[in-house]
Formats: structure tokens, C-alpha cells, sequence
């Protein structure tokens, strides 16, 4: 026969554990080790059975004390033997109860019951809405119809027959729990008959098929927050289904979609700006005016202005969401070369061309003289 190990190496606890360490312990090691999660695992039985036994003396200030001063010699409570003689009676059949019988009695058990019997909150709702490019930028309020699950009309909830009442369970009792197994362990599970209601309907509402509710068309208002971006979400509190036996209402999740801007694109709070010059504009400078999500506003381009260069507009971006401070406007200058030139044109340009030295233009001269040398 193979030698009993120490109850406290079994559960992994010091001989010194407090109450709550065992329990701890014991809680994991069984969760761990049942068998309904080892299927394939002849021993796991054995390991399962043994883990119990230690729980069932260490968890007994009473037993604990004799097991530490006299180990497994000590007499058992209520019966003779020494602790070797514990019994598994409790379990019945092959000594196990189902791992969701174990997990309702070593994470809740009865409590779970009462927790499923108790007021339970409503299901949350998810709603998409697109909203414009302004809209999101400055805030604004919108309606929108939603669809939602509420109490039936016809049977206030109950989903009985008007005019009749739900039935106590004959099965629980109205508890909405039934008991199984003895002795040692006792499992409190949800009654299958009544899924824990505690009654039945044996006349169903027809309005509602019996299910108690019905699909109902609501309206609301939300407030779109100036600075929301693409993505992001909006929590209207207590707009979702509502609970059941006096449990709140759940919430409705509004997804909000941000529609593109023909002009402008958007990067956190700062907004970007494409905007095409001509030649002239870029060469001599010039008074433009640049647009904003508002109005637009006059902006000088200096003299000698690039392709692609940046110019930063301060305060014209996005609000920041929450907060009082906006981004900026960075607008970036395409400068345009014009296309179907008349004669006239064309010849005001050739003079240009020739009146150069080559100075005026800074990127040509730096690119010939990295050109030179290198075919020589």
C-alpha cells in the first residue's frame, strides 16, 4: 500500500497556514486537479480524493489538532481508525461529483444561486453613428431611433397569459436551486426545470411568446462632444435593456463614425491642408486666402516659397476632447506649374529663363556642383 502523504505537503501549505490559506489552497488544488478535467488520467481520482481528505482535517480546527500531534494515528471525529478511514460515501457512483458541480461549490455554490436569483442589470446596446467632419470638430446633438428589448405590455414581464400567473416550481420549490449528494459534500446547482426563476409558465402571453419581453423602437438624444474622433465611443448610462428582478438598466455604446472632409485631414487635434500656388505666388509673394473649418483667413506667402514647404496656422486645428486647448492648421504649399500656355506666355517665360545667373535658384546650383567630378 502506498504511504499517505503529509495533509499540508498535499494542499502546498507551511504546518503554520491560517485558515484562509488552507481554504485558499484547497480551492486551487481541487480546482486544478478534478477529474472531469483529466479524462485520460487514471490517477487523477486518487489525487482528487486525496486532496479532500487533507482539506477535510486541516480545515477542522479540531482535527487539525490531533493530526499535528499525533499524525495519521490520531483518532478521527466521530468514528475509530485514525484519520486513514475518511470517507468519500458523500460523493456516490464513482465518488466524484461533475467539475461544474465542484466549481459551483468551491466558488459559490448556494451564494451563486441567490447571486442568479438576485436583480441582475439589463444587456448593454451598441449603436453606430457617422456623424460629419464639422460635427465631430465642434460638437453637436443628435436624435437617433434604436431598437431594444423591454417588459411585454400585454403580461407586465411575466410572459403568462394575461389573466393567469406563473407557477411555483414544482421541482425547486420556488427556490430556483436544487441539492444533490450527501455527507461530505453537499452541490447546490440551478434548477434545470425553472433555469433558477423559481416559477414556470404553463400558459404563455401571445404577445410575447412567453419570453416576457418585446422589441420596442425608442428615440434619444446624445451629445456629441466637440473633438471626438473617428472610432471612438460615447456611453449613454441606463439606455440600454432593462434588468430583471429590480437589476439596473444596462447601457447603450455609441460608436461614432467620423466622415472625410473634402480638404482637410485630421491628426489628433492638428488638421492638415494641401493648397496649390501658382509660380507667381511662390516667386514674389503674395496675400492668399487660406480656408479653415470656420471661415478663411488671410495668410501672406513670403517671397520665395518652396514646393512643400509648411506653414503653421496656431489655434485653427481640433479641440482637444475634454479640454480647452485646440491644435493647429499646418498648411503644406503646392506650388503648380501651368499647363497650356499661350505663345505670349510662353515667351514672357523663355526671358525669364534667360535673364537668370543661375543664383536664384539655390537647389539647382547645390545639385551641379554634387554633380561635379562624378563621370571624370
Amino acid at each position: 500500500m502506498a504511504k499517505k502523504r503529509d495533509y499540508y505537503e498535499v494542499l502546498g501549505v507551511p504546518r503554520d497556514a491560517s485558515e484562509a490559506d488552507i481554504k485558499r489552497a484547497y480551492r486551487q488544488k481541487a480546482k486544478e486537479c478534478h477529474p472531469d478535467l483529466h479524462p485520460n488520467d487514471k490517477s487523477a481520482e486518487e489525487r482528487f480524493k486525496e486532496i479532500n481528505e487533507a482539506n477535510e482535517v486541516l480545515s477542522d480546527a479540531d482535527k487539525r489538532a490531533r493530526y499535528d500531534q499525533f499524525g495519521f494515528d490520531g483518532p478521527a471525529m466521530g468514528g475509530s481508525g485514525g484519520f486513514g478511514g475518511f470517507d468519500f460515501s458523500g460523493f456516490g457512483g464513482a465518488g466524484m461529483g461533475s467539475f461544474d458541480s465542484i466549481f459551483d461549490q468551491l466558488f459559490g455554490g448556494a451564494m451563486g444561486g441567490q447571486r442568479r436569483q438576485g436583480p441582475q442589470p439589463g444587456n448593454d446596446l451598441r449603436f453606430d453613428m457617422n456623424i460629419s467632419f464639422e460635427e465631430a470638430a465642434f460638437g453637436a446633438e443628435k436624435s437617433f431611433d434604436f431598437f431594444r428589448n423591454e417588459s411585454c405590455d400585454s403580461c407586465d414581464g411575466s410572459g403568462a397569459k394575461p389573466g393567469t400567473q406563473p407557477q411555483t416550481c414544482p421541482t425547486c420549490k420556488g427556490s430556483g436551486q436544487v441539492r444533490a449528494g450527501g455527507g461530505f459534500m453537499v452541490t447546490v446547482r440551478t434548477c434545470p426545470t425553472c433555469r433558477g426563476e423559481g416559477k414556470i409558465v404553463k400558459e404563455k402571453c401571445p404577445a410575447c411568446s412567453g419570453s416576457g419581453h418585446m422589441r420596442k423602437k425608442r428615440t434619444a438624444t446624445v451629445k456629441i462632444p466637440a473633438g471626438i474622433d473617428n472610432g471612438q465611443t460615447i456611453i449613454m448610462n441606463g439606455q440600454g435593456e432593462p434588468g430583471t428582478r429590480g437589476g439596473p438598466n444596462g447601457d447603450l455604446y455609441i460608436r461614432v463614425g467620423v466622415k472625410p472632409h473634402k480638404l482637410f485631414k485630421r491628426e489628433g487635434t492638428t488638421l492638415r491642408l494641401d493648397m496649390p500656388i501658382s509660380i507667381t505666388q511662390a516667386a514674389l509673394g503674395a496675400d492668399v486666402d487660406i480656408p479653415t473649418l470656420k471661415s478663411p483667413v488671410k495668410y501672406h506667402i513670403p517671397e520665395g516659397t518652396q514646393n512643400d514647404d509648411l506653414f503653421r496656422l496656431k489655434g485653427y486645428g481640433i479641440q482637444q476632447l475634454q479640454g480647452s486647448g485646440k491644435g493647429d492648421l499646418v498648411v503644406r504649399v503646392r506650388v503648380e506649374v501651368p499647363r497650356k500656355l499661350s505663345e505670349k506666355q510662353k515667351e514672357l517665360l523663355r526671358q525669364l529663363e534667360d535673364s537668370t545667373t543661375g543664383k536664384e535658384y539655390e537647389g539647382r546650383k547645390s545639385f551641379m556642383e554634387k554633380l561635379k567630378g562624378m563621370f571624370n
